[in-house]
């Protein structure tokens, strides 16, 4: 079994912090004990090996015995998702915090579906941290909603690379390791269930989005933003590429 992790603020944190009453229920579901090891992350790279000296009903408090700081990845993915129902986009969001998202986009398509709420990136913020505890992962993807493709492009001038997931798979270039995984900053823009409309698509080829193909089956924008993530991690870690020596440790 692996040792639980637990997520705390860099601002809280301390010789001996104290986790706040939604961590300290996690650590009652785990059935954890007094004198246990645990991982604390603060989302911005630091790891810490504690041992848990008290707990109580709404708070543990912990001891830390070890820390060390991750620098964050050579190769930076930002996903920009297209609104959906909050149930996929739920599940997406751990999927996305244990697949190495730098950043989360959540952004209003012209074919979207639900509301834009400028509330909303604090809202999944919780399924993030879920899932860099599930994944030891120590960097909270950051979290931006946007109103429309025009503010995509105007946020991602400076990306290194721009690419543009498309269902239509005919006189699209497949995806493969050479587009994916590579060093620096990475936005992958994915339309609505409804897709893409012609002005978005004008816009994001003037912008110098390059659009590639996972192939000639349809997939829901959630599924699709998951395996460019997982294609994306998974390339980084070969050999030949920035993330590979990362891997080896």
């Amino acid at each position: 079994m692996s040792i639980p992790a637990f997520y705390l603020p860099p601002e809280k944190w301390g010789d001996e912090p104290d986790l706040d009453e939604s961590e300290a229920r996690h650590c009652h579901v785990l059935r954890l004990k007094e004198g246990g090891e645990a991982l604390l992350l603060d989302g911005k790279g630091r790891i810490a090996g504690c041992r848990i000296t008290r707990i109580m009903k709404k708070s543990v408090s912990l001891r830390i015995v070890s820390e060390k700081f991750v620098p964050p990845p050579a190769a930076r993915p930002t996903m920009a998702l297209a609104l959906s129902k909050a149930v996929r986009r739920d599940f997406f969001m751990e999927k996305a915090a244990e697949l190495g998202a730098w950043a989360i986009w959540l952004w209003d398509a012209r074919r979207g579906q639900g509301r834009l709420d400028e509330d909303l990136a604090r809202a999944v913020r919780g399924k993030l941290i879920a899932g860099i505890k599930q994944s030891h992962n120590p960097w909270l993807p950051e979290t931006r909603v946007f109103r429309g493709a025009e503010d995509i492009i105007s946020a991602s001038a400076n990306f290194d690379w721009k690419i543009q997931p498309w269902e239509k798979s005919d006189g699209v270039p497949m995806a493969s390791p050479d587009r994916l995984g590579m060093a620096g900053d990475t936005i992958y823009v994915i339309g609505p269930e409804g897709g893409f409309d012609e002005t978005e698509l004008e816009l994001l080829a003037g912008a110098g989005f390059s659009a590639v193909s996972f192939g000639d089956r349809v997939l829901r924008c959630e599924t699709a933003a998951t395996l460019c993530l997982g294609l994306h991690w998974w390339a980084s870690q070969l050999p030949g590429h920035p993330d590979f020596r990362r891997a080896e440790k």
